[in-house]
């Protein structure tokens, strides 16, 4: 990769403490299905629309997020009941 394009490349990561930020915002979010200039509305901070992009692209690889045709929804539960339920429940098979 020549050197000019993966400079670029590395101006446009968005650090550690922006993904943060996103994440938590994206989990405390009002509605459960939301836009991305709901986002930039409720973010602390003002974020690049690009970086942002990037983070909600990389929130989806994660299964974090759900990105529809409607807008993107927040689908992570980290509740331990839950857990627990999805651990001891029975498993349906076909026959």
């Amino acid at each position: 990769m020549p050197k000019k394009k993966q400079h670029l490349k590395l101006e446009l990561s968005p650090t550690l403490n922006t993904v943060l930020m996103v994440e938590n915002t994206l989990m405390n979010m009002d509605k459960s299905i939301f836009t991305v200039a709901d986002i930039k509305r409720k973010l602390p901070k003002q974020v690049n629309r690009q970086t942002l992009m990037i983070i909600l692209s990389y929130l989806e690889g994660c299964n974090k997020i759900l990105v529809t045709i409607k807008g993107i929804t927040w689908i992570r539960n980290t509740s331990p009941r839950l857990r627990k339920e999805i651990s001891e429940g029975l498993e349906l098979r076909r026959k």
